[in-house]
């Protein structure tokens, strides 16, 4: 193929390929010349455009397929539009003369298309340059067309069109020519000619006036005509037609002399309409149909011309836009109305034409005032449409008021308004729906008084109008849930009163029915009372229905309706109410079949109607109770429903000879009663009615082959028996397109009924499947044969092998007995439902029964892959396949395979070559390749062979699809075939005519499975690889330029599967055009192509994808898609408008997980863009970072806050919350100490404050709080005054919610209080814990804040004033806060305690309402109990509230009874009492919820939890509490550890260690207070005698499970494991010490080890002396271990924080009492010593491998051991020699920092008041350090660690002279004092010093003005003998008076540098 990227043909390739490559080489060829040309210079091409030019004209005569003839003729355009233009005319000539051509023959055939494709190209793209030739052309085209066949038609009218488009009014001479070939082409039998002439007709009327002013009316029949038989592509075309060229005749301006101007006629919008309104009621008049239905006088109007009028009026009021409709809606409203009112009878003469009718106005309303208005407009229509309303009311009333008249006028009339109220009010409905809460303004308005106009037609005469108005209320109650609870009253309280009208009864139980089933789609719901009125008023309707003859059958139909209703409230509600509908079930049936005898010769034919209508609706009823209840389907509840069955069936089975007695008005009461009862069985397992299985199964067979039954309506039936695939091969109207609504009725055909909600009241409470349009039920009689197929599926499989033989024998006879239609008719019903049996016995893995059994249903599903009805062969393919994997039997299904192979090859007829070809592919779908390579081979090659018979189109769709399906299913089976299967599949791409969409459709299934097949192979560069992707590109391109919408998809879809597995090879750009252009196609399976693909390309290159669409739209000359203006808005906002457009689920899905894919993404960089299309968004109602945009952002929200819409209210204040938290910290840039978030305080206050008001849902006002604590708890506003706005609406919302669960709104739920009510004191306990938070901050200096701008924003002045906002409230909240965790606590209660709930609920949730309750508590529990837990701990638990005597805990603190004083009768509590059950309630709660962490559990909820329990244990009295209870403090330490282990947080895990260290804490107290109380007891004479307290007691045993300190131990070693694993022995190998590297932990893991460290110092504490020896290895090894772990060099000597922890707690240990008590002292000295020796041991180790420890970290803790100890553990002399070596050691060490700190330590052991301890010490290295000093002293410090060094040497000589013995003192003095003189400089030196000689003086002559006085006698005789000293002396300080004197400015050298770099640790160890 790269032979074909030339300029010219090369043609020495192309002789060399055969025919087919030759075509695909041609094709490649052309596709790539296309490219080159236009980027090729114009001189580059004219060279060589003579070859170029004969080339393409040759290929004119080699037969080229409809791609290459298009791609042609496009090139050939290109080249002389570059190129000269001399040699066009010879082209044309050329042309011609092929058209004209006598040679009739096929083969001929396509040069001659290819000439007339050419010639349309070439005036499309020169026009005008041409000259006058064109009068030639088009008259050689039209005399062409009048002998052409239906290929050659449509060609020539695409031809016409493009000529048309190139010439423009130049082609004025050919108009009228053209109009007349294209009128004929508009009703051509070949629909593909209808829409190329619709095509050709819509270009010619840019131009050509006439048809849009003087045969306006010509054309508009001639659009009817063609819409005569149309399929769904001709009325698309036609229909867009008609609507512009009406739209122009109404707007355009004709242009020409005033002469001319009088020739042509005006035409009014009333004249469009009429025309429109003419074609719509009466068709294309006079012309009749072959079916001569208006002869019958059945219909006036086929169902196609009617449905192509109304896409026409839709098309003709979007064109002229959405500005006008609003100008001229009246006018346009009323007309459409008119369409069904009684003035044009025959469109609504019968139901079926009315509910049809109905059907075409609705969808015209629908999409023009839903699709085309703005917000406002909307608002209009809404008040004009009930305008109308009320006049056709008053019309009514009138009627209904003059008693005068006959009934028969008076019903007429009452006809006459019911058809256009039912449209209105749906139209209503649907308006208010998509408004949502922006139509609440409406609602208010007195004047236009909708709810009344819609509650005055709740009794209008007709059903179908009392249904519209109720499912209108239900709309209204979906989009405004503050409606539904008042609406729902309305309704109730008029039911109640005028139960003794029949409309009313009827028109108001239909209202509650409907409102009771939005409860579901409003999350707020209704008060729980309203079940018990609706169930009591339904009870009562039942009972009082036999009081009145003349109106049992309403009260009956309501009673049972409202309890349908009611059961989709759910188990919750229905719960309270089971008893009584389980007992008026059982009521309505006879007791038994006696019962029903007698009632069967004693009843009416009116009585026999009331009962089964009550019989109908109780079976309704627990249908309903089943699907919506499931949860209360318990064993029990089973069994209580049971009983009446049997009884059902019974009456079931006699219904026939009921009906016989009775006659026809019991007709349809008994088909509502079977389907109902089918509907009950089908839910209900079969085991519950085995009994009567083969009883309903004879009667299901009855039904299904009844003899009445007239109507073949298989399109309802059998399409959810056909794979969802295959439904594709059938009629497009199965396929979902935006017209669905108004085609399904050609779908049904003529004599069938579209469904209507009157043909079943029932289902205006259920969820209408598509949507949220009204629901459609079917008529019964219909939906009847619907459910009796789908029960016969589950009945036929659970009887006997004989009854199941029995009853397919008898199927098939009844099959074979019948004639004609009716026998479609049977063959339909049986075949469904044997379908429907095969079906569910594969689902179930059942077995089909005996021998016989497979013959009886091969025989009749090979009778239906023999059916004309294509969708029954579909069918019989899947049931052929299912009775396949049924058997599963290998043999058997090669057998059917081969039943399939010997048919197609013998067969030549249509239908069993496509039955047959789908029965394979099935096959191969269920069972996989039929496990046999034979015959898949076998398969292939007749498919294959089917595929090419071009004689058949039908045949080559099927084939193809089936081949698909076995592509699809081999899998890797199929690689072999892979090459000669892409062959075929682009052989007939390029050849079958784009006539046959349906042929292009399967070829695009096929490539799409190959696609798959190969997979990531597709990435491979072998040169059959690269091959197979060429082609697999190429199809994709000849697929894209086919004119069919479906098959532009397919190839769409193909290039997504490419992209995602060959990404290099598609090109983005061209791709990404073609997105584009049909991103608004009028085809729904297109578009939602379109997106799925967006959507996985924007996942990988968002960026490329939104550059590229900008780019083609800025590049091409027209807008790319018109209705979404992507050159301006870019493809982001183009699909912003999409999505407000778009109604499609699926479709809107994937918008908007592009739009979201596209803004993770490029956020960043487009971030302008993004706001300012959000902000567009919102209206119609730079730098790029975020913070630039603030003032977008805050504006943004709070657009969006103050809305209208609920929704929208909701999104705003979410917005508001996540900016607070992100910006709350952000600094404001240009006023230091300031944040930027400031500025916007106005705007935070407005946003919020329409939430407070009394009309605001509870769900905003939740929101709204959260926002108001998020903000005051931010610290942005730090003024008072500012706080108080915020703070004072929620200050108005803790007064509302005061007077508890009972005064919030009754217009939800009662959970909807609940979840207010918990908002505002969750909001309140967040500002309580942040105020709480600042004062404590506050209360501790502050370090660093010295200028007060500072300590403002510090939150200094505003810390105690927040906390006194809230104090005034905090009496208040507290006892709230306490009922609120009082309910969670009763909540979370297991299920067995139900029965300890009370039983009117808690203080904010009521009993019914408890489940919903929950969800609630859940979220907002944490922060109440951290801000009590707060709140008890500020009152210390001491300060007794005043009240706190009457409140009574075991009934909650409610506000209901808050206020209460003690003669309410409840028992007294101390205030001992109260604070312990309050302390038990909050640890209660905490344990609860810590030990058993659901995965869902919050941070949040977790660190509350923590927070509380800290907050708890902060004061003495609760410590007690946990103190004196061991098995509580243990319970909560092994709940903490699971804390720690689930939960990797560190700062989780450091809240759960500080509230470990206060249980430890609280122990130690305890045993502390144990101790003193039996010392103050018992007296100090007897000491000895005392009991030991603390664990351990006297034996030292600690159980595990009974020990708080064998807990806390296990935690400890949990943490510090995790964070060090080196110190498990069992991880290391060895329980010695283990040479690893030490290493530095991060900040987390050292703050969560030094936790851990500082518990275990405090552990021997808690101990007995016995206990804590048990304990005291184990603290050594752990503290000791990460000492040695990580003791790390840090540069300049520092130590690791978790080194300072360890030393810190060694310290803790060492000092024990323990260490010194008698008991314990021995074991404890021998333990230290070990302990000792271990940190010695870490110096010396056994290979080299410890090099990097610390040896100033191991130096202080020896010094911690010398110094902390008793003497007896260090004094030992092997542990005294090996630390003093170590000393020694170390003063080697050339490090200067090792050194110094080394001087440091041993400062500190000199000085240590026991010689025993410091004298060896002073012995063994005193002698050492002097040999250093003089060291230093000979050779002069060099630079300040030198300096250093050498200072704090002599402050340890200096310590060694003090702690001497008087008679050593003098001979240290003497060893001093030269050392020191010698650094004294004189004056001549100190001036040239070096700063370090300078500081060395300073030092030394301090030292000696201090040593001097203190040894003067030592010090005079030392000077007086030398004297050399003694000058040197003198002569220092002389110098150092002159430079007094001189005012050196020395000061800054007599500072001590040794301040600033000596190593100071942070605490004292030593």
């Amino acid at each position: 193929m790269e032979l074909a990227h030339s300029l010219l043909l090369n043609e020495e390739a192309y002789n060399q390929l055969g025919e087919v490559q030759k075509a695909e080489f041609i094709f490649e060829w052309l596709r790539y010349l296309e490219k080159l040309l236009l980027a090729t210079s114009r001189n580059d091409v004219r060279e060589k455009q003579k070859t170029l030019v004969e080339q393409l004209l040759s290929l004119l005569n080699s037969s080229p397929g409809p791609p290459t003839r298009k791609l042609l003729a496009k090139n050939l355009a290109i080249l002389y539009s570059i190129g000269d233009t001399f040699s066009v005319h010879e082209a044309i000539d050329k042309c011609n003369d092929l058209i004209r051509s006598k040679d009739d023959s096929p083969s001929y055939l396509p040069t001659k298309l290819a000439a007339v494709v050419c010639l349309g190209s070439l005036y499309k793209k020169l026009g005008r340059i041409l000259g006058n030739t064109f009068t030639d052309t088009v008259g050689n085209i039209l005399k062409a067309m009048k002998s052409a066949e239906s290929q050659g038609r449509y060609e020539i009218m695409l031809s016409l069109q493009n000529i048309l488009n190139g010439l423009g009014a130049a082609a004025a001479p050919c108009h009228r020519d053209v109009y007349k070939a294209a009128r004929s082409c508009l009703t051509d039998r070949s629909m593909a000619v209808r829409c190329a002439a619709a095509k050709c007709l819509l270009e010619l009327q840019n131009e050509a006036i006439f048809m849009w002013s003087t045969d306006l009316d010509s054309v508009a029949t001639l659009c009817f005509k063609s819409f005569e038989g149309s399929n769904y592509d001709v009325r698309i075309s036609v229909s867009k037609l008609l609507g512009i060229i009406l739209a122009k005749a109404v707007i355009s301006k004709h242009p020409g002399t005033a002469a001319s101007r009088q020739s042509i006629r005006r035409v009014s919008l009333e004249e469009v309409l009429e025309l429109l309104g003419t074609g719509f009621l009466r068709g294309s008049s006079g012309f009749l149909r072959a079916s001569g239905d208006m002869l019958k006088g059945t219909s006036s109007v086929s169902r196609d011309v009617r449905v192509g009028v109304t896409q026409a009026y839709v098309v003709f009021v979007s064109t002229l836009g959405g500005a006008w409709l609003e100008k001229n809606f009246a006018a346009f409203f009323s007309h459409i109305l008119s369409l069904v009112s009684q003035s044009h009878p025959k469109a609504t003469q019968t139901q079926i034409d009315a509910v049809c009718c109905r059907r075409c106005v609705s969808f015209i309303l629908r999409t023009t005032i839903g699709g085309l208005l703005g917000e406002k407009a909307q608002l209009a229509a809404v008040k004009d449409i009930c305008q109308a309303i009320w006049k056709l009311k008053k019309v009514m009333d009138a009627v209904m008021s003059d008693g005068n008249l006959e009934t028969r006028l008076g019903s007429t009339d009452v006809a006459a308004s019911q058809h256009m109220l039912v449209c209105a009010l749906q139209e209503l409905g649907n308006l208010i729906h998509n408004l949502g809460t922006t139509a609440a303004p409406l609602l208010q308005d007195s004047s236009t008084g909708l709810l009344d106009s819609i509650l005055s037609v709740i009794l209008h005469p007709s059903i179908s109008v009392r249904l519209a108005a109720a499912w209108c209320l239900h709309c209204i109650a979906v989009a405004l849930p503050s409606y539904l609870t008042p609406l729902l009253d309305r309704c109730l309280e008029r039911l109640t009163g005028h139960k003794s009208s029949p409309e009313a009864v009827t028109g108001f139980s239909f209202a509650v029915a409907a409102l009771l089933g939005a409860v579901k789609h409003c999350p707020l719901g209704i008060p729980h009372g309203k079940g018990k009125i609706i169930m009591t008023l339904a009870e009562d309707l039942l009972c009082s229905a036999a009081q009145n003859s003349r109106l049992s059958a309403q009260r009956t139909q309501a009673g049972w309706l409202l309890i349908s209703a009611l059961m989709t409230l759910g188990p919750a509600v229905v719960s309270h109410h089971l008893a009584r509908v389980l007992l008026l079930w059982k009521c309505v049936f006879p007791a038994s079949p006696k019962d029903l005898e007698t009632e069967k010769s004693r009843g009416d034919s009116f009585t026999w109607q009331v009962t089964l209508e009550g019989r109908a609706g109780a079976l309704c009823a627990i249908k309903s109770f089943v699907s919506h209840c499931g949860d209360l389907l318990t064993e029990e509840v089973i069994q209580r429903l049971l009983p009446p069955l049997p009884c059902a069936v019974d009456l079931l089975t006699q219904l026939s000879s009921i009906l016989k007695m009775y006659g026809s008005p019991l007709k349809t009461p008994s088909v509502v009663y079977r389907q109902r009862l089918y509907e009950l069985l089908i839910l209900l397992p079969p085991e519950t009615y085995e009994g009567n299985l083969c009883a309903i199964l004879r009667e299901l067979a009855a039904d299904l082959t009844a003899p009445d039954i007239q109507v073949a309506a298989s399109t309802f039936l059998l399409p959810p028996l056909c794979h969802q695939d295959d439904l594709l091969i059938l009629s497009p109207l199965l396929r979902e397109t935006d017209h669905r609504f108004i085609e399904e009725q050609l779908l049904l055909g003529n004599g069938v009924a579209c469904g209507s909600l009157e043909y079943d009241p029932y289902s205006i409470y259920e969820k209408d499947v598509e949507g949220d349009s009204v629901p459609k039920p079917l008529p019964p009689a219909l939906s009847v044969i619907s459910s009796a197929s789908k029960l016969f599926g589950v009945v036929c499989a659970h009887v006997g092998e004989t009854q199941r033989l029995l009853i397919l024998e008898q199927l098939l006879d009844s099959i074979k007995h019948t004639k004609g239609a009716r026998q479609q008719v049977v063959q339909l019903h049986v075949v469904s439902s044997v379908s429907s049996f095969l079906k569910y016995v594969a689902g179930s893995k059942g077995c089909l029964g005996p021998e016989e059994m497979k013959r009886f249903a091969l025989t009749l599903v090979t009778g239906a892959l023999e059916s004309p009805n294509p969708l029954l062969r579909c069918a019989a393919a899947e049931s052929w396949a299912r009775l396949a994997q049924v058997v599963d039997d290998g043999a058997f299904a090669a057998g059917l395979a081969q039943v399939s192979f010997d048919k197609l090859k013998s067969a030549r007829d249509v239908v069993t070559r496509t039955g047959h070809s789908l029965a394979l592919g099935s096959l191969h779908r269920y069972l996989g390749g039929i496990s046999s390579s034979q015959h898949l081979n076998s398969c292939i090659a007749i498919l294959y062979t089917l595929a090419q018979d071009s004689t058949s189109p039908d045949v080559q769709t099927w084939a193809l699809h089936s081949l698909s399906l076995i592509i699809d299913s081999a899998g890797p089976l199929y690689y072999v075939h892979v090459e000669p299967t892409l062959s075929l599949i682009i052989m007939l791409l390029l050849n079958v005519p784009p006539t046959h969409a349906e042929v292009h459709q399967s070829l695009g299934r096929c490539l799409n499975a190959l696609i798959t097949t190969l997979g990531p192979e597709l990435q491979g560069n072998s040169t059959s690889i690269s091959t197979l992707r060429t082609s697999c590109l190429l199809g994709c391109a000849v697929m894209q330029d086919n004119p069919d919408c479906l098959v532009q998809a397919q190839a769409i879809s193909c290039l997504q599967q490419l992209h995602m597995f060959a990404p290099r090879h598609v090109n983005l750009s061209s791709l990404v055009s073609c997105l584009c252009v049909n991103l608004c196609s009028p085809y729904l399976l297109l578009r939602r192509a379109v997106l799925a693909c967006l959507r996985q390309l924007v996942q990988r290159e968002a960026a490329e994808v939104s550059e590229h669409a900008v780019m083609l739209a800025k590049d091409s000359r027209e807008e790319l898609t018109p209705d979404a203006n992507i050159r301006e808005v870019g493809l982001e906002g183009a699909l912003l408008i999409l999505l407000d457009k778009e109604t499609d689920e699926r479709l809107c899905h994937d918008i908007k997980e592009t739009l979201n894919y596209m803004l993770t993404s490029m956020a960043v960089e487009k971030l302008s863009l993004w706001l300012k299309l959000c902000k567009d968004v919102l209206a119609a109602s730079a730098d790029d970072f975020l913070v630039l945009h603030l003032a977008d952002l805050i504006r943004m929200a709070f657009m969006a806050a103050t809305d209208h819409s609920d929704q929208l209210r909701l999104s705003g204040l979410e917005m508001l919350l996540v900016v607070i938290r992100r910006f709350a910290t952000v600094p404001e840039p240009e006023f230091p100490g300031h944040v930027i978030l400031e500025q916007y305080q106005a705007n935070v206050g407005a946003a919020l404050r329409p939430a407070f008001t009394s009309e605001t849902p509870p769900d905003v006002t939740a929101k709204a709080c959260q926002v108001c604590s998020a903000w005051i708890a931010s610290g942005v506003v730090s003024d008072l005054n500012d706080l108080r706005r915020v703070h004072q609406l929620l200050v108005s919302s803790l007064t509302k919610i005061q007077a508890g669960k009972e005064a919030l709104s009754h217009l939800y739920n009662e959970s909807a209080s609940t979840m207010e009510i918990l908002a505002v004191l969750k909001a309140w306990a967040e500002v309580y814990i942040i105020a709480v938070q600042r004062h404590k901050n506050h209360r501790q200096p502050l370090k660093t804040t010295t200028c007060l701008e500072d300590s403002i924003r510090n939150g200094s002045c505003s810390s105690d004033g927040l906390l006194d906002l809230v104090y005034a409230d905090l009496g208040t909240l507290s006892r709230l806060w306490l009922a609120a965790l009082q309910d969670f606590a009763l909540l979370t209660l297991p299920s067995e305690f139900a029965s300890q709930l009370p039983a009117e609920g808690g203080a904010f949730y009521t009993a019914e309402t408890s489940e919903n309750a929950k969800l609630h508590y859940y979220n907002s529990w944490a922060l109440i109990l951290h801000a009590t837990a707060l709140w008890l701990t500020s009152t210390g638990f001491v300060v007794a509230d005043p009240d706190e005597g009457a409140s009574n805990l075991s009934r909650p603190v409610t506000p209901t009874s808050m206020c209460q004083g003690s003669s309410s009768g409840a028992t007294i509590k101390s205030p001992e009492d109260v604070y312990t059950d309050r302390f038990h309630l909050i640890l209660g709660i905490s344990v609860e919820f810590l030990c058993s962490l659901r995965s869902d559990a919050t941070m949040e909820s977790i660190t509350a939890c923590l927070h509380a329990l800290q907050a708890l244990l902060d004061v003495p009295w609760p410590r007690s509490k946990i103190g004196s209870d061991q098995d509580l403090g243990i319970e909560l330490l092994n709940v903490l550890h699971r804390v720690i282990l689930t939960r990797e947080s560190p700062s989780i895990q450091l809240a759960s260690l500080e509230v470990v260290r206060q249980i430890i804490c609280a122990a130690q107290e305890h045993v502390k207070e144990k101790r003193r109380s039996a010392e103050v007891d018992d007296g100090a004479a007897e000491k000895e005698t005392l009991p030991e307290f603390g664990e351990g007691k006297d034996t030292g045993g600690l159980v595990p499970g009974k020990s708080l300190v064998f807990a806390t131990l296990e935690l400890c070693v949990c943490i510090l494991v995790r964070q060090l694993p080196e110190l498990n022995p069992k991880l290391t190998g060895s329980p010695g010490v283990k040479a690893t590297k030490p290493q530095i932990l991060l900040e987390d893991g050292s703050r969560l080890v030094s936790a851990a460290l500082v518990i275990l110092s405090e552990l021997p504490a808690v101990c007995s002396p016995e206990g804590s020896i048990s304990i005291l290895p184990t603290i050594l090894y752990l503290t000791i271990g990460v000492l040695r772990e990580t003791a790390v060099k840090l540069p300049g000597g520092q130590l690791s924080s978790t080194v300072a922890a360890s030393l810190q707690a060694l310290k803790g240990i060492l000092s024990s009492p323990m260490a010194r008590a008698e008991k314990s002292r021995t074991a404890w000295t021998d333990l230290l010593r070990s302990a000792l020796t271990t940190i010695l041991d870490c110096w010396d180790p056994v290979d080299e491998t410890h090099q990097e420890l610390d040896e100033v970290s191991l130096l202080t803790a020896i010094t911690v051991f010398i110094l902390s100890t008793s003497p007896e553990v260090t004094t030992i002399p092997c542990l005294q020699k090996r630390c003093i070596d170590k000393f020694k050691a170390t003063l080697e060490i050339k490090d200067p920092v090792v050194q110094i700190k080394t001087y440091q330590l041993l400062h500190s052991i000199f000085q240590y008041p026991n010689p025993a301890v410091s004298y060896p010490y002073i012995y063994s290295l005193a002698s050492c350090i002097m040999e250093k000093l003089q060291e230093i002293d000979k050779r002069k410090p060099e630079n300040t660690a030198e300096l250093q060094i050498f200072q704090e040497g002599i402050k340890v000589l200096e310590t060694l002279v003090t702690v001497a013995e008087e008679h050593h003192r003098s001979q240290l003095v003497a060893c001093l004092l030269p050392i020191l003189i010698s650094f004294l400089l004189d004056e001549n030196s100190l001036g040239s010093a070096t700063s370090i000689m300078r500081n060395l003086h300073d030092f030394a002559l301090q030292n000696l003005m201090q040593i001097g006085p203190q040894y003067s006698s030592v010090f005079k005789s030392l000077v007086a003998s030398s004297p050399a000293l003694k000058a040197r002396l003198e002569a220092a300080i002389k110098g150092n008076q002159e430079s007094v004197k001189v005012k050196i400015p020395t000061s800054k050298y007599t500072k001590s540098p040794g301040k600033n770099s000596s190593i100071q640790l942070k605490t004292s160890f030593l």
